[in-house]
């Protein structure tokens, strides 16, 4: 019975949303945002929305899930609860939409809203249609590949970091439209604030200690570890104890999960050691702050890389990875910009020779900045913002 309600009024709430597209002039000036479902305050999104604050005239409300909205105290931007009763009156006035993941697909476009979707990264791991075969919960291959590109032709922009990433995306998406390939805007900021005054003082508002060199890392999601649609488990392949013991006096490390991931990690061994920041709200500080990245297969290392400092990979599941969860784009074991380890001995290996003052950069990584992050100058934001919004 309680499930039959449920039906009802959902199937009442998407016909109201439908009816509002369609009955509500347009505010020309209002713009909702939204960055990872809801989950933060963050990303391209983020990027465009504090350029346009340059602006006069715009009203800006960000997208904000009801779990999330106590990780919003210390920001002062204008939030909406997803699917409240004032966010779907704002979504069917506002003129555009700006977000960086994929709307919920029940979600029609009104006809005079323009969907701008920044996407968030520059793929290594295979999206879209381009994946061969899905192991998501609640769904399958077929299912997931039309869903994919239902959604993708709501979307009336799309922005792209680089021609590599264009030439994926038209084809993983299915996406026909404007593609607007100058730069992602969030990584602004890794080129103008990457400066002493703003690493330290965002190490302060951490509390984080000076006199150590700080490990990120920022694992990906694997699609077959979950409890349930939209929640994804993860159990850290690293032993931290002799990490502790081997690295403690020299470093600390940073861990910051993907946004799909839900853990409770006990760190508490590992005090003065081991952070937690994955409920940060964004990850452009950790990538100030941080002498090393350590990640997988996720996209961060693209972004990292315009930093030109050193990336480990650390692929204990590479061959299942590559072979039956996703599969690579290109070869990433012979060009990523950095040494992949397996375990945790060679990770603490490579990482006391990257924390060496003598550490240079692999011939890899210089190429690697100059194919995928040739676009990334500082002022991505402005062009992106003038391209969609005009001058």
């Amino acid at each position: 019975m309680l499930n039959k309600m449920k039906i009802v009024v959902f199937t009442f709430y998407k016909i109201v949303f439908k009816f509002l597209g369609i009955v509500l002039p347009k505010n020309k000036q209002l713009i909702i945002f939204e960055s990872f479902l809801g989950k933060q305050y963050s990303d391209n999104p983020r990027a465009i929305y504090e350029y346009l604050q340059n602006y006069q005239g715009y009203k800006m409300y960000w997208s904000i899930e009801r779990k999330s909205i106590d990780r919003f105290t210390d920001v002062n931007i204008q939030l909406i609860p997803r699917f409240s009763i004032k966010w779907t009156f704002l979504m069917n006035r506002a003129k555009y939409w700006v977000t960086n993941s994929r709307l919920p697909l029940w979600i029609p476009k009104p006809k005079k809203t323009i969907y701008v979707q920044t996407w968030h990264g520059t793929p290594l791991k295979k999206i879209g249609v381009d994946i061969e075969e899905v192991h998501m919960p609640g769904t399958n291959s077929e299912k997931y590949k039309r869903n994919f590109v239902t959604e993708a032709k709501k979307w009336d922009y799309l922005i792209s970091p680089n021609a590599y990433s264009s030439d994926i995306f038209r084809h993983a998406f299915q996406f026909d439209k404007r593609i607007i390939e100058l730069g992602y805007p969030r990584n602004d900021v890794l080129v103008n604030q990457n400066n002493s005054k703003t690493i330290e003082k965002i190490k302060e508002s951490l509390n984080l200690p000076f006199d150590k060199k700080i490990i990120l890392y920022a694992p990906t999601w694997r699609d077959n570890e979950y409890y349930t649609v939209g929640s994804y488990r993860f159990k850290i392949q690293l032993n931290l104890e002799l990490m502790k013991k081997e690295l403690g006096d020299q470093f600390i490390l940073l861990l910051r999960f993907h946004y799909l991931i839900v853990e409770n990690v006990d760190l508490s061994l590992y005090t003065d050691f081991v952070y937690d920041l994955s409920e940060y709200q964004d990850i452009r500080d950790l990538y100030l702050i941080s002498n090393i990245l350590v990640t997988d297969y996720s996209s961060v290392f693209f972004d990292y890389a315009i930093l030109k400092r050193p990336i480990i990979f650390y692929v204990y599941d590479i061959e299942e990875y590559r072979n039956k969860l996703r599969g690579f784009y290109y070869d990433f074991e012979n060009q990523a910009p950095g040494p992949l380890v397996k375990t945790t001995g060679e990770l603490i290996k490579e990482l006391k020779r990257a924390g060496n003052s003598t550490y240079k950069s692999r011939k890899a990584t210089v190429l690697f900045h100059e194919k995928y992050n040739y676009l990334e100058s500082g002022t991505s934001s402005k062009k992106v913002v003038e391209e969609i919004f005009g001058n």
